[in-house]
């Protein structure tokens, strides 16, 4: 049988080594020896001895999923075998976080990532009770994780002297050291008349680097 649909890159190779990897711009592959963690169906293939389990947060993580639509369902993956992830053929990233790093994280951009690093789900402060995205998961430690992006993603610095205002629903995330707060761009009374809708962005400060992407969650994205 002969088609462009089995060149070279499209084939699927023995992994080399444990952990993860790009297998292309649309899904990641992760070679478990051990284990690993991911969202909650994101795995689309797999072979080997692997098991999958879902993985609890605890009360306080399913309360703040339960009321802000937010966070992360996770599963488990054990054993030895390959196993491949992707989200709705988003984008696929792998960032390396190292010792020290903190990375903040939309729940609904996260794809899979390394035991060794620990994730919390966090308030972002300054957010109140008001705009979406209030609650984030915050990733620590040392290992790779994986992250899915609808289109490409732009990355903003930010500095003391430039802060930069995001879509709540545009954000995927940005370095944890920066202050965050609420920023208003229009009155009540504009809104009531029929403003353009983007009355309250997130307003992020300090020295680091904020991700977002190039579009806003729409209705059939949040349903998922």
């Amino acid at each position: 049988m002969k088609s462009d649909l089995f060149a070279s890159e499209n084939l699927a190779q023995a992994a080399a080594t444990p952990g993860m990897s790009l297998q292309n711009a649309k899904s990641v592959k992760y070679n478990v020896n051990g284990e690993m963690l991911a969202r909650q169906g994101s795995m689309v293939a797999f072979r080997g001895n692997l098991q999958f389990e879902r993985k609890g947060q605890g009360i306080g993580g399913m309360l703040k999923r339960a009321v802000t639509g937010e966070g992360l369902a996770l599963m488990s993956v054990r054993g030895q075998g390959e196993a491949w992830f992707a989200h709705e053929a988003g984008n696929c990233f792998i960032i390396d976080i190292e010792h020290g790093d903190a990375l903040t994280v939309n729940g609904r951009n996260v794809l899979c990532f390394d035991p060794t690093l620990s994730y919390e789900i966090k308030m972002v402060k300054g957010a109140g009770m008001t705009g979406g995205g209030l609650f984030n998961s915050v990733f620590t430690g040392t290992g790779k994780l994986a992250v899915v992006c609808d289109g490409h993603p732009i990355i903003i610095p930010v500095t003391p002297q430039a802060p930069v205002h995001v879509d709540t629903d545009a954000v995927v995330g940005w370095s944890s050291q920066l202050d965050t707060g609420l920023h208003r761009s229009q009155s009540v009374g504009s809104m009531i008349r029929g403003g353009s809708g983007e009355a309250v962005q997130l307003k992020l400060s300090g020295e680091g680097f904020v991700i977002v992407r190039p579009s806003e969650l729409t209705e059939t994205a949040a349903a998922h």
